[in-house]
């Protein structure tokens, strides 16, 4: 194959995939607690024709020739920085104001994190997300309770008919990760921890590094309509460029194919 042609190729691969995150990015503008992606690309490996530095008969310093061999995606990263907060004046919707998330216990046992407070109560009383999953540490709201408070520190209180006085009934802790771009996106609104993302570590909201609870607000995708737009269309020109180097490169060959006749 035409090297022209291969390296192309990868071009028009690279761009089909960028153009997939960005689909992706503006088909959850308006999903709680949704985290752009962006797609990280690297060169290939160069075919080394004269090593750059080497000496030349003349004792001249040879500048080297180092031919590309196109681009991949090495990788795609979600973006964790805070989206906007959008007031409902629901009691159960929390945002997470600064970092953390919300951790949940799945149906096979295992934890899942989560940035969207949109909380319910199961029938059992159990504060859940809005999947039904339990919040983590587990918190009942009993069924006579009037008013549920979440304080911006976790605390979750609750007030009785005929008293005054709000009763506290558990804790919303927050988990944060040292490189949270490497939790696993499960679907969902939910992430996984994985190697890359490092331990979990728990904490109050409000203290360390731990963002804080907005309770009646949610926070909103963090995907920026105008700039999705305008990397979709650099995308759409770059991946036009590359088909237009396949068409100049089969052009060529056809070219040399009838002058070798």
């Amino acid at each position: 194959m035409n090297p022209a042609m291969w390296i192309s190729k990868t071009g028009v691969q690279a761009q089909d995939a960028k153009l997939q995150a960005i689909a992706n990015n503006l088909a959850n503008v308006n999903t709680v607690g949704f985290k752009r992606d962006r797609v990280v690309f690297e060169d290939l490996f160069y075919q080394v024709d004269a090593q750059p530095g080497a000496q030349n008969a003349d004792n001249t310093v040879n500048g080297g020739v180092q031919l590309g061999n196109g681009v991949r995606v090495v990788g795609t990263q979600k973006a964790f920085t805070d989206g906007s907060l959008q007031t409902t004046s629901q009691p159960l919707d929390v945002a997470i104001s600064g970092a953390g998330f919300l951790q949940v216990l799945r149906p096979n046992g295992e934890p899942a994190y989560t940035r969207a407070g949109q909380l319910k109560v199961d029938p059992n009383g159990t504060l859940t997300n809005a999947q039904g999953l339990a919040i983590v540490p587990q918190i009942t709201i009993p069924q006579t309770a009037q008013r549920v408070t979440i304080g911006e520190n976790g605390v979750v209180s609750v007030t009785f008919a005929n008293q005054p006085n709000p009763q506290e009934v558990g804790q919303i802790n927050l988990t944060g990760f040292i490189n949270p771009t490497g939790l696993l996106a499960l679907g969902d609104n939910l992430f996984q921890e994985t190697a890359a993302s490092g331990a979990p570590n728990e904490g109050r909201p409000g203290d360390d590094a731990f963002g804080s609870l907005k309770q009646g607000m949610l926070e909103g995708s963090n995907v920026q309509v105008v700039e999705e737009m305008v990397d979709m269309i650099a995308a759409q020109r770059t991946y036009e460029m590359n088909t237009k180097v396949l068409s100049a490169a089969d052009n060529m060959l056809q070219y040399l194919s009838q002058a070798a006749r």
